[in-house]
């Protein structure tokens, strides 16, 4: 059994077909944890969809009705760059509600993991690159509307700048974001988050690290959050059709190691979410985002012994 609670729902896969966005993936993600004996079935939570209510803590009215109503304009859809359908909007609402819940369950066990979500490119009136609702402000505005946290930090290591993370949050000093990502890479456009670190083309393993560590101690240790979300993408992964970065695998795994293990040393509840991978082979994206799950399980265990 882990020491946290993985939350999935079957409708999170939102059956594109052959799209760069493989949202198979998450259903992968689940059976090769149970496959591989990482996981048991009792370590899964099913999520309920983030309420209407919950929704417009970020959203406006307006995007919220268009999303359940079909009504999205033909460059709406665009700018989104994934079909429009009620199973897509059942998927992202489910995925809120998963972060959520995640969230939830960080406070209660130290610890979270949305095997979905990380949608950090939805702005509060439109949807771009993939994501039509951004889960992890959502999760963020309910805990705090419910007085369950005051500072939330956002750690955001997928390799395309957090946007609509930066636009939600740039004027709110009680979240922290933290956004590290291929500067030559989309969106065009990055609003400034409170630390962006702009790397290069092709960084690798090393100069990632190196930029990263001392960005998240600061945020850990300076702004001293009451709970930690991070958009665990994968796609700084060297084989990734949308990046640009070089990180092998073991370096990205001692990357979700760096920061777990900074979050916990400091009793810092962490609350995962996916976010991108775009292997060119769809295996290689999953057991990255095995590898995840993972480095939470070992970080959890080695920070349980020393509290």
């Amino acid at each position: 059994m882990l020491p946290f609670k993985l939350v999935y729902h079957e409708r999170y896969d939102l059956h594109l077909g052959a799209h760069v966005f493989p949202a198979q993936k998450y259903r992968l993600v689940r059976q090769q944890l149970l496959e591989r004996g990482i996981a048991g079935e009792e370590d899964f939570l099913e999520p309920q969809p983030a309420s209407r209510d919950q929704l417009l803590l970020v959203h406006t009215e307006d995007w919220i009705r268009k999303l359940e109503r079909g009504r999205l304009s033909y460059q709406e859809v665009l700018k989104l760059e994934i079909p429009y359908s009620r199973r897509m909007v059942e998927g992202v609402f489910l995925a809120a509600g998963g972060t959520i819940l995640a969230a939830r369950r960080a406070l209660a066990d130290g610890a979270g993991f949305n095997i979905g979500g990380g949608f950090h490119h939805a702005f509060p009136d439109h949807g771009e690159g993939f994501c039509a609702v951004h889960d992890v402000a959502v999760a963020v505005r309910v805990l705090q509307k419910e007085g369950l946290v005051k500072k939330a930090l956002i750690v955001d290591v997928d390799v395309h700048h957090g946007n609509g993370t930066a636009g939600i949050f740039g004027a709110d000093p009680d979240v922290f974001t933290l956004s590290i990502h291929h500067f030559n890479n989309y969106p065009a456009v990055k609003p400034p988050s409170t630390i962006d670190i702009h790397l290069e083309d092709g960084a690798g393993d090393a100069d990632y690290l190196a930029r990263l560590r001392p960005a998240c101690e600061a945020a850990v240790l300076g702004f001293r959050p009451d709970i930690l979300f991070y958009v665990a993408g994968v796609d700084p992964y060297q084989d990734d059709q949308l990046g640009g970065l070089s990180l092998s695998k073991e370096g990205l795994y001692e990357r979700d190691r760096l920061v777990f293990s900074l979050a916990l040393r400091k009793h810092v509840p962490v609350a995962v979410t996916l976010a991108g991978g775009y292997a060119r082979s769809t295996s290689d994206t999953v057991d990255l985002h095995v590898q995840t799950v993972m480095a939470l399980n070992e970080s959890m265990k080695e920070w349980a012994r020393r509290w």
